[in-house]
């Protein structure tokens, strides 16, 4: 049971498929854990249930970090709760394993960024979180560290595995889901395609967990 507060995003699918993709990742026990864009706190929850000796959730809605601090407490996981830009909130930082969902759905610049919307909107070609998140990953991860990121195909995830790489991370797709389009998806459909990002009368899109690993030198 997660409880979610008012203007916070609700878990869906690609939340349970970073959380099984974390599950099969069959990483050590007792590792520093980091949940970035971390909503309710649902992966947060799992990565602490999964033996995470730490766990730290950052979002930068002030209501979300509410809903991650809620919801560790209601499953008994001591977390650190920021709330703030994961690149400012993050400095300096290192972690054992990165869970991320960021914002990924591209979406007309004219659409007001506030409220629910920040849990999706992600700019015109839905890469405004995520280049940022990619350029960070290598210096956040620890030595053998993991991070596991998902988003969907419109949002290109050969250019984020790319980027994983060209930081030094060794980056693969590691598990796929095939869903409809969900309400946000719709209302971003024409937006979607006018940018050539899906077909005339496509109702699906496709989930992408990507996993990332630095190696010890």
């Amino acid at each position: 049971m997660l409880i979610r507060t008012p203007n916070v995003y609700r878990p869906q699918s690609d939340t349970w498929l970073l959380a099984e993709a974390l599950a099969e990742a069959a990483l050590p026990r007792g590792g520093r854990a980091v949940d970035i864009c971390s909503g309710t706190g649902a992966l947060a929850v799992h990565a602490g249930l999964s033996g995470a000796s730490s766990v730290t959730a950052v979002d930068i809605s002030r209501a979300a970090a509410t809903a991650t601090w809620l919801n560790c407490r209601l499953h008994g996981i001591k977390a650190e709760i920021l709330c703030g830009d994961f690149e400012k909130a993050l400095s300096h930082r290192r972690f054992d394993v990165l869970l991320a969902n960021p914002p990924y759905v591209p979406a007309h610049h004219r659409e007001p960024v506030r409220g629910r919307t920040r849990a999706w909107h992600a700019g015109h070609d839905g890469r405004s979180i995520l280049d940022r998140l990619c350029a960070l990953t290598p210096t956040l991860l620890a030595a053998n560290g993991t991070a596991l990121i998902v988003h969907s195909t419109v949002s290109d995830p050969d250019l984020t595995i790319s980027q994983l790489r060209d930081g030094g991370l060794k980056a693969a797709a590691v598990a796929r889901a095939t869903i409809p389009f969900g309400p946000v998806m719709r209302r971003c459909a024409n937006h979607l395609l006018a940018s050539g990002l899906i077909q005339t009368g496509q109702e699906y899109e496709e989930l992408v967990v990507i996993r990332a690993d630095k190696t010890r030198k």
